[in-house]
């Protein structure tokens, strides 16, 4: 909801001035949280501000614009392991906000979603925009007031309660404020919340792909690993999944995963690093097994013709040609040492890491509001009674397969649910 305005001065001076809610950004936790407030306080204003000129811009382009919206967790052993960072935190929120309460939310509002064997959640229509709208729909319907091109530049606390926003064109006060501004690198960005003197964690980006300085690897371009555990030496940070090879070097849930865990340690490592790659993601004594079966069972066929079936053709062959195997060498004239060092490529593959490649309309944010700041029963500010947070703006992010969202879904339910109007 959008209005054309030519006297913008006039317009701030006359629409904006006490507001019962107003929630700062209008991304996929904001526009939820205010859909929830205003069904649950229908009497309430609530106002929406969004600095940029569209809401859920992020959102239209999550899950290469299908948007996986949440996930089963049938597939992770604990939430610690889908949340690097706030996992006790959502431990909490996804006992009253679960994936299966996502769902049902949504296909009461009309869309209906299909379950990948990956445990992610997808819009049957495979549209990411169905989700915008769906959530643009209910926000007018419930009278939610959105205004767009409304960038916020400091918070303030009023001696007698409440808050008061000040944008470059406007000055509301509000009784409540909610901060669902999302997450960036970019410095300064949550600086709004100075005067509140909130302890903030230094942002660093998280989901990125990894630059590999290896040639050999990019010339493979386009190829799939379907179980590999990519692991930086010396750490113990690992991740397990499909690894796709890029012109650029690394992509896929393993490195995704891999960058989520260790954002913070890649940061300070400058995004340089070795890594190692278990192409199979097996220990080197069942490889050495797997490998002697294959030697048994084809004995005159060559060792590009006769390979281990969960690694494409060209990979096979690229990893014979790094343990020095001939492609034409017949598998009964391998000799040990060659076998060993197959062994050792196969599972303790080398390469560097050299820089990221991030995709910025869509990686996400390592930092921001300190959970320490926050009452994990309500999501508030424990120096500020009326103010809460929500979303990625919290010091919470996750690997990828849905489980961002998840996150902003249920912190934004446990603000609506927690917020009191006298």
């Amino acid at each position: 909801m959008t209005y054309k305005i030519r006297n913008y001065s006039y317009f701030w001076k006359n629409f904006f001035g006490v507001a019962r809610i107003v929630i700062i950004g209008a991304g996929a936790a904001g526009c939820f949280c205010a859909v929830l407030l205003k069904r649950r306080f229908p009497q309430v204003q609530v106002l929406l501000l969004e600095a940029g000129p569209e809401p859920m811009k992020k959102l239209s382009l999550t899950g290469g614009g299908r948007c996986n919206i949440t996930n089963s967790f049938e597939h992770v052993r604990s939430v610690d392991e889908a949340y690097p960072r706030g996992a006790a935190l959502m431990r909490r929120v996804l006992r009253a906000f679960g994936p299966d309460q996502t769902i049902s939310w949504f296909e009461a509002e009309g869309v209906r979603f299909t379950l990948q064997e990956d445990g992610c959640y997808f819009p049957l229509s495979q549209d990411a925009s169905q989700i915008v709208r769906t959530l643009s729909r209910a926000m007018a319907r419930s009278g939610v007031e959105l205004r767009c091109r409304s960038a916020v530049r400091r918070v303030d606390a009023l001696p007698g309660g409440g808050f008061r926003i000040c944008g470059d064109l406007f000055t509301v006060d509000a009784g409540q404020v909610v901060v669902t501004a999302g997450g960036s690198v970019r410095r300064g960005f949550l600086s709004f919340l100075d005067p509140l003197g909130l302890e903030q964690v230094p942002p660093v980006p998280s989901l990125f792909t990894f630059n590999v300085g290896e040639s050999a690897l990019r010339a493979l371009s386009g190829t799939v690993a379907g179980k590999v555990k990519l692991s930086i030496p010396g750490t113990r940070f690992s991740a397990s999944g499909i690894l796709l090879l890029t012109h650029w070097g690394f992509s896929g849930p393993a490195a995704l995963k891999l960058s989520s865990c260790a954002a913070r340690w890649l940061s300070e490592a400058l995004y340089c690093t070795p890594l190692r790659v278990n192409w199979l993601d097996i220990s080197q004594q069942d490889c050495r097994s797997a490998l002697e079966t294959l030697q048994g069972a084809h004995p005159l066929k060559t060792c590009a013709n006769a390979r281990i079936e969960a690694l494409p053709h060209r990979l096979w062959e690229a990893l014979l040609g790094y343990a020095g195997i001939g492609l034409h060498l017949r598998w009964k004239d391998l000799p040990q040492p060659a076998l060993n060092r197959l062994v050792l490529t196969l599972t303790d593959f080398p390469c560097a890491m050299a820089g990221k490649y991030p995709h910025r309309e869509e990686f996400v944010t390592c930092g921001g509001v300190a959970l320490s700041e926050i009452s994990p029963r309500t999501l508030g500010s424990k120096r500020f009674p009326s103010l809460f947070f929500a979303g990625e703006v919290l010091d919470i992010d996750a690997i990828t397969g849905g489980f961002n969202l998840q996150a902003a879904w249920s912190t934004a339910q446990t603000v609506a649910m927690s917020l009191k109007i006298d």
